[in-house]
């Protein structure tokens, strides 16, 4: 028989792909896009890689060793999925382990390290389906509660325990550690019900006459009949909440009828969208403007593969998704929806479960790894079973990353987002750009759509590389907000703010509790205050591993590092020079929050920012409560701009534009239109006008002029101009190099060492290096050096000589510990 080798990814960060000999007992069972079990490293550790080539050749430097076992009896990677790999890892200039890591849920990813428990969720009676060997794991498990791999071989006396492991997390008798810690709970929402008792008339009657007297547990069940006539006899069901607030009583009154057997109460699990049960409703009638838009994409569709959808908030963009998604499906095509964060996203995924039912799924990173491969698998299967479930595929930027097979459309919703870009760890890959390549493979089309597109989309668009279609107008008739200004630096000087608030908020405010309308105040800063200065000395304390300032947070009276997370009590006098004069500078969510209750006691305020959304739940509750109306305002950071739509805010006030406008950044200013306009799209509605107030210390800074005249492409031709001079993307790709170590004089020569390296290969297309605003995180000292290429300068050429240039410093023993991260097109 012909000995055959395979080269396979590990889901290691490693340049290369190493090479393994089959056993030939497996040789008619190998195939491109199986995960194999091959021993890697010294110590012969196992490791599940992925079979990239399969061929005759043995390696020439070293002998391969055997491989252990094949995991899969068909492949989990298509090849359409490789050659999408293969683009990232050259073009974002990534190992080929990275990208694997990156596409592959955890428990397809299995190592000797790996730590084992036990699911909770797994039923006693099940434990009859273990073969021996997956029981004595599980009577292991049952005693030590955890165990590795290694641990595990040991108990067998097996070497090789992947596919006992395998086939009991199949069963769901396991979960692997990295499962526990990005665990998945659905919103769970109790209900109450009749008991079947209580369900039938006579008894009904009854229970009636026994509570008369208990006016409250009366009243609890009149109101429990009448909140349930909206639902069909069927399913005669009210949230408890609900029943609460209608009557005004306590939990406990409602416990006290679950003992009399007049009611039962159950949670119901209402974020499952495969689960869909409910009545689905037709797709909405467009209006001229939005049927104007479908026609013109479709006839861009048949001449360009990329179509840019530039629509003014609330002009009805999604409605126009909707259609093109449901002639994708009748086609028997796939749809991918890329959004910029799931997390936000509430509204409009429960907008389209109502449309598509479980034809639409969600993945994203708050499934636990074990559900994430039952969609991978779902999707990966989908040729096959032509089963509609999962068809639609709605997540973040990982759910790129998924099995398709016929994929026909891709939808990039806010695509100007910074979030559709990975920052840690690498590959460092935008996921908009990675689409558009995963589209060409698959010749699908994209759309992508924003009210404020990114400058480079949309030069491409305007350039004739992408179709643009514009929407002009808001659906419904409902006017742009009318935006308005207020000139704090004169405010301050009359001695009219009130706090961080000038008298035009306050008004506009106040005009809004008075009509029972709703306030959103924007302010991209967490905390309390940005930072303590003493008045004596001028001391301001500091991260003792990072150089910046640490940020009070009132609720925990700590300060914090919002780069390490390293955290102190907050001192009463001063550090340096024990002077009580110690003041909080600048402000926080935490302090508008705060002081807007000293203001107006008898309102409610809500904060949404990374300190309040650290779960899911508590966002659900957060914006369920604003949409039903039990919050007056609400008080977030760039969380508030995104995905949201409220039909009651009148009012959204932007605390202070001048900290976004003079971030140092080429694209501050782009990016300050963006996030003012995209807030300012969350006011107004049909009856009324909305209204934007913009605190700022520069009123007549041009770019807060175009946000109040609406001026796009205002501010899109200052920025060409701008980057055409000083060339910055879309005329020039740029190559970020940050270098890292503890020592800062190692730092220093090797990073000149570095640059003065690339400068051979580039010239003076190399800047730097030079030291970043915050120099040091994690006592890591940093550097930077950039480089900025032409667009016709071969992205491959490019990408040779930077390794070539890396390859040689890292070659040096002295600078072997210094760390190169590279970041292709940064954000």
């Amino acid at each position: 028989m012909d000995t055959k080798f395979i080269d396979v990814i590990l889901p290691l960060s490693l340049p290369n792909l190493f090479t393994y000999r089959l056993p030939e007992e497996l040789n008619d069972d190998i195939q491109i896009g199986q995960r194999a079990v091959v021993p890697f490293g010294r110590g012969g550790k196992l490791y599940s890689a992925l079979v990239k080539h399969i061929h005759n050749s043995p390696p020439a430097e070293y002998q391969a060793k055997y491989v252990e076992s094949l995991l899969d009896e068909k492949p989990i990677v298509n090849n359409k999925q490789l050659q999408h790999w293969d683009w990232i890892a050259d073009y974002y200039i990534a190992n080929p382990g990275d990208v694997f890591n990156a596409a592959l849920p955890g428990a397809l990813k299995l190592a000797s390290e790996t730590k084992i428990l036990i699911n909770n969720e797994f039923e006693g009676d099940a434990v009859n389906d273990l073969t021996d060997r997956e029981y004595q794991i599980y009577e292991a498990l049952e005693i030590r509660n955890i165990l590795n791999l290694q641990e595990i071989s040991e108990i067998l006396h097996l070497k090789n325990v992947h596919k006992v492991v395998k086939s009991l997390i199949e069963k769901r008798a396991i979960v692997v550690e990295e499962d526990l810690k990005r665990k998945y709970k659905a919103k769970l929402i109790p209900h109450v019900r009749l008991t079947e008792f209580a369900n039938d008339e006579k008894n009904l009657e009854q229970i009636f006459s026994d509570i008369t007297r208990a006016k409250k547990q009366l009243d609890t069940l009149m109101s429990f009949i009448k909140l349930s006539d909206r639902y069909s006899d069927e399913h005669q069901e009210v949230k408890k909440i609900d029943l609460q607030k209608s009557t005004n009583v306590t939990s406990s009154i409602i416990n006290q009828m679950v003992k009399k057997n007049i009611f039962e109460v159950y949670d119901v699990a209402v974020d499952r969208i495969s689960n869909y049960q409910k009545e689905l409703i037709g797709e909405k009638v467009l209006n001229e403007h939005q049927e104007k838009a479908l026609t013109e994409i479709k006839d861009q569709f048949s001449e360009k593969d990329v179509v840019l959808l530039h629509g003014v908030t609330s002009s009805g963009k999604t409605e126009i998704y909707i259609k093109l998604i449901q002639e994708a499906i009748e086609r028997g095509e796939q749809v991918l929806y890329l959004l910029p964060e799931i997390a936000l996203t509430t509204q409009l995924i429960a907008r389209l479960q109502k449309v598509f039912g479980d034809t639409i799924g969600v993945y994203h990173s708050k499934f636990n790894e074990n559900e994430r491969v039952e969609v991978w698998n779902k999707v990966l299967d989908f040729e096959q079973t032509k089963s509609s479930q999962f068809q639609i595929v709605m997540g973040a930027r990982s759910a790129m990353f998924l099995p398709f097979s016929n994929l026909g459309l891709i939808i990039i919703d806010e695509e100007h987002e910074n979030s559709f870009k990975q920052y840690q760890p690498a590959p460092r890959y935008n996921a908009r750009d990675a689409s558009i390549v995963l589209a060409n493979i698959h010749k699908a089309k994209v759309l992508m759509g924003s009210a404020t597109p990114a400058v480079e989309t949309y030069w491409n668009a305007k350039e004739g590389k992408y179709g643009l279609v514009e929407i002009t107008k808001r659906h419904g008739g409902v006017q742009l907000p009318e935006v308005l200004c207020a000139d704090i630096k004169e405010a301050t000087r009359k001695k009219k703010m009130k706090s961080h608030f000038s008298p035009l908020l306050m008004e506009l405010m106040e005009e809004a509790f008075k009509n029972k309308e709703q306030v959103i105040l924007f302010q991209n800063r967490r905390g309390y205050a940005p930072f303590l200065l003493c008045e004596e000395c001028g001391h301001v304390p500091e991260c003792k591993n990072c150089d910046v300032s640490l940020t009070y947070h009132k609720y925990s009276n700590l300060l914090k590092c919002h780069y390490c997370g390293t955290n102190k009590q907050m001192p009463t006098t001063c550090v340096s020079c024990g002077s009580p004069r110690v003041t909080l500078k600048g402000f926080g969510t935490e302090q508008i929050e705060e002081e807007l209750a000293l203001y107006f006691p008898k309102i409610k305020i809500a904060r949404m920012d990374a300190d309040t959304t650290r779960t899911k739940n508590a966002y659900h509750r957060l914006i369920t409560d604003f949409e039903e109306g039990s919050t007056d305002v609400l008080v977030g950071t760039q969380m508030v701009t995104k995905g949201l739509d409220f039909d009651n805010v009148s009012v959204v006030g932007i605390m202070n534009a001048d900290s976004m406008l003079n971030f140092p950044d080429f694209r501050a200013f782009e990016r300050s239109y963006q996030l003012m306009s995209q807030v300012s799209g969350r006011a107004g509605r049909k009856a009324k006008r909305g209204k934007v107030l913009i605190q700022t210390y520069d009123p007549y800074h041009p770019i807060i002029r175009q946000v109040i005249e609406h001026d796009y492409n205002g501010m899109y031709k200052d920025e060409i101009v701008q980057r055409t001079k000083f060339k910055y993307p879309p005329f020039q790709r740029i190559i970020h190099f940050s270098l890292k170590h503890r020592d800062r004089d190692v730092l220093n020569e090797g990073a000149r060492e570095f640059t003065n390296a690339l400068k051979t290969k580039f010239g003076e297309r190399v800047l730097g290096p030079d030291f970043p605003v915050i120099s040091r995180i994690k006592n890591q000292y940093l550097k930077n050096a950039m480089l900025k290429v032409e667009r016709k300068i071969s992205v491959t050429k490019t990408r040779e000589l930077v390794m070539e240039v890396k390859n040689h410093f890292e070659a040096f023993s002295k600078y072997k510990s210094v760390r190169i991260v590279i970041d292709v097109d940064p954000m």
